[in-house]
């Protein structure tokens, strides 16, 4: 797709620039490879063109946003953008970037991330002819509704990058898309990684047979239903699901806690099951139903999450890969993942740096994405259906 050479009907929007925040510096250098190749391969193509910048050695524009001792900050770029076609990564879930404030090591949180990229944007002064946002976990992406009298932290930001200038914003797997309602009438994708969960299956387990009799789709809560069905669908295999008894008398950590799972669906028995979310935050839900697919006599049981956060650290699933509870948890390197995760046995992380990296130069050259939105063909290939 990438190698074939450019009409002059997509024309670049603008100059590219990938602006890789202080958190998304490892999968920002990959992206940039893949561009600096296929372009460097394209330019001939497009040389009567006379297309300033556009193959280059590098498309990464360099940024910073120093603090003060007080902790206050600043964004900084280090050269022009004006005329620019702007994409900003940043994953306001990255705790291993750290800052100093009063002397002390601060973990950068969320809301520090977030704070971060708009100092960029305003920095970048209106002077950028299109800017894209990349965010693949989407910030406060889970105080998405109104339950109570609190905020909606996720529509306020949303609102708040387009009030400055954001074109579009792209994210992954979003807790509720539906959120992208606070802002309708500018760009907003929500992508699925599937085909890339898929891909990464197959290699990591080649064994898998991917045949109703031996596999089965698994939905840990109504909430992640419908990305269990389009696997369900899309594999054609079964479907189960959990539900979650709260106790709704009491909150504990900001949440009703979960009283039980109750299982739905045909037997697992004998059968490999893949249990599918959008995250793990502390895994407890995860690993309570994989002791209950157990009890109903699961084989092999493999954990899809978009993200993997880890909030109560690795005990917990070191100590169930001990106990066969689990087989692999795949995660993407969409958020930050700690040098002991990627150690684990147990683990096994879907890069998706090509992917965000197609999006990209389709985007750049005003191309639809439609293709790469929708993963049916490349997941038939896999398979061998065509």
């Amino acid at each position: 797709m990438q190698g074939d050479s450019i009409s002059l009907l997509h024309m670049p929007v603008g100059t590219l620039g990938i602006v890789g925040m202080e958190s998304c510096q490892e999968i920002t250098e990959k992206i940039n490879k893949y561009l600096v190749e296929w372009r460097a391969e394209r330019h001939i193509d497009i040389s009567d063109a006379n297309l300033r910048g556009y193959s280059s050695e590098d498309y990464r524009v360099p940024v910073r946003c120093p603090r003060f001792g007080s902790g206050e900050g600043k964004g900084i770029i280090s050269h022009s953008v004006r005329g620019y076609d702007l994409y900003l990564l940043v994953d306001t879930f990255n705790y291993g970037v750290t800052y100093k404030m009063y002397g002390k090591e601060v973990p950068m949180s969320p809301d520090d991330h977030y704070q971060d990229l708009k100092r960029v944007i305003a920095a970048a002064g209106g002077k950028a002819r299109r800017i894209t946002v990349i965010m693949p976990m989407l910030y406060e992406g889970r105080q998405h509704r109104r339950t109570a009298r609190e905020s909606l932290d996720c529509a306020l930001a949303l609102q708040e990058l387009v009030s400055m200038g954001v074109d579009n914003i792209i994210t992954f797997d979003a807790h509720d898309p539906r959120v992208q309602n606070a802002v309708p009438l500018e760009g907003f994708e929500n992508i699925m990684p599937t085909y890339q969960f898929l891909k990464a299956l197959k290699k990591t387990v080649p064994d898998i047979n991917i045949d109703r009799k031996k596999l089965m789709m698994i939905s840990p809560d109504e909430g992640a239903m419908s990305r269990c069905m389009y696997y369900s669908s899309v594999l054609n295999v079964d479907l189960g699901m959990f539900y979650k008894r709260r106790d709704y008398s009491v909150i504990v950590n900001g949440r009703n806690p979960i009283v039980a799972h109750e299982f739905l669906g045909d037997s697992v028995q004998g059968k490999d099951v893949i249990v599918v979310d959008d995250m793990i935050s502390s895994g407890d839900s995860m690993l309570d139903i994989a002791v209950k697919l157990k009890e109903r006599g699961a084989s092999r049981i493999f954990m899809f999450a978009t993200f993997g956060l880890f909030t109560d650290g690795l005990a917990k699933f070191d100590s169930a890969y001990a106990d066969n509870l689990i087989d692999k948890v795949f995660t993407t390197n969409l958020v930050y993942r700690t040098p002991e995760l990627r150690a684990r046995d147990w683990y096994s992380e879907v890069d998706m740096s090509k992917y965000i990296a197609y999006i990209i130069d389709n985007l750049n050259h005003d191309r639809t994405i439609s293709e790469l939105l929708n993963p049916i063909d490349r997941i038939n290939k896999l398979l061998g259906r065509v």
